[in-house]
């Protein structure tokens, strides 16, 4: 007589492990608490602010006390017809063209401009280290002061672009690319793409450098061109770091205000999203209707930034 085989018992789960687990966690959440907290102070407050004096007519210049008004400071329409929201200005739809069109120029062209710095500096070239060193020091220069450089050059007596413009017959006497409707936003574009263009250069380096040099040297050995190797090598592995680089840059372009500030001031053809938001805040002194400008821009801010991770999401898993 044969003896059955008894069936398997499943082993349950050691609770040594899960008790590890729980104390990891909770470890995690005491040290995350304090910065968690710090957060809420200095960005969640200003932030809850700002949303709650969106609903407000509320001029700091005025001596009536801030008054209730709901949603009037994005959609309201006065009696005569006058769109007077946010919503409904020509001057805000102005302010959110220029800065789209500032973010696309400005992020491709330093994209590409920076993928071709770190693909050279991650050569093995003479003087990689000097050139290394060089690319950086646009990007460490402060804002002010270089926006303020570009600005003499750019000047319609004595700078040196304005007297190339002229010379090669783009520019009438007397003219600036600033000065230029047609030019001034592209002016302001070059700017951003001198100074930021080392930054992208900066992380896209670090990606191409945890590339494992034998995948290189197998595709040498397979006779792989060094077209083919970025191609179909470089490229693919450098995904994650160029989409991480994208995000900052992107995120950082929406926001911009010091550098075309500095050069341009309020200039309708170079005013952007925050410069419009500055303008009615502090030179029109409408706190509430600055606040509420504040708040569509981290609406659009938010709204691109969850697209950007549920894409990195995707493209991850």
């Amino acid at each position: 007589m044969t003896t059955q085989p008894q069936p398997t018992q499943p082993k349950p789960a050691p609770t040594r492990v899960r008790g590890i687990e729980a104390t990891r966690a909770r470890t995690a959440f005491w040290l995350l608490l304090p910065m968690v907290i710090v957060l809420i102070l200095v960005a969640g407050y200003p932030l809850f602010r700002t949303i709650y004096l969106s609903f407000f007519d509320y001029n700091i210049n005025s001596p009536n006390p801030p008054k209730f008004i709901g949603l009037q400071n994005y959609w309201y329409t006065s009696p005569e017809g006058v769109g007077l929201g946010v919503l409904q200005a020509p001057e805000w739809w102005n302010a959110v063209k220029n800065t789209l069109v500032f973010t696309v120029l400005s992020v491709v062209l330093e994209t590409l401009l920076g993928l071709g710095l770190a693909l050279v500096i991650n050569s093995k070239i003479r003087g990689r280290g000097l050139l290394r060193t060089a690319i950086l020091v646009p990007w460490a220069i402060p804002t002010v002061v270089s926006a303020q450089v570009w600005n003499w050059m750019y000047n319609d007596s004595i700078g040196i672009i304005s007297s190339w413009g002229n010379k090669l017959g783009l520019l009438q006497p007397g003219q600036s690319f600033l000065s230029n409707p047609d030019t001034a936003l592209a002016a302001l574009v070059a700017v951003d793409v001198w100074k930021t263009a080392p930054f992208m250069a900066l992380l896209l380096l670090a990606g191409l450098q945890s590339i494992p040099s034998d995948m290189y040297e197998a595709a040498d050995v397979d006779g792989a061109s060094p077209v083919r190797q970025f191609f179909s090598l470089t490229l693919p592995l450098l995904t994650p770091a160029l989409l991480v680089a994208l995000i900052f840059r992107t995120l950082d372009a929406l926001r911009v205000f010091d550098m075309p500030f500095i050069v341009k001031g309020n200039a309708t053809e170079t005013m952007t999203m925050s410069i419009y938001a500055r303008q009615q805040m502090i030179d029109n002194a409408q706190f509430g209707f600055g606040s509420a400008i504040s708040v569509v821009i981290f609406l659009i801010i938010m709204v691109i930034t969850v697209i950007y991770v549920t894409s990195l999401k995707v493209k991850f898993d």
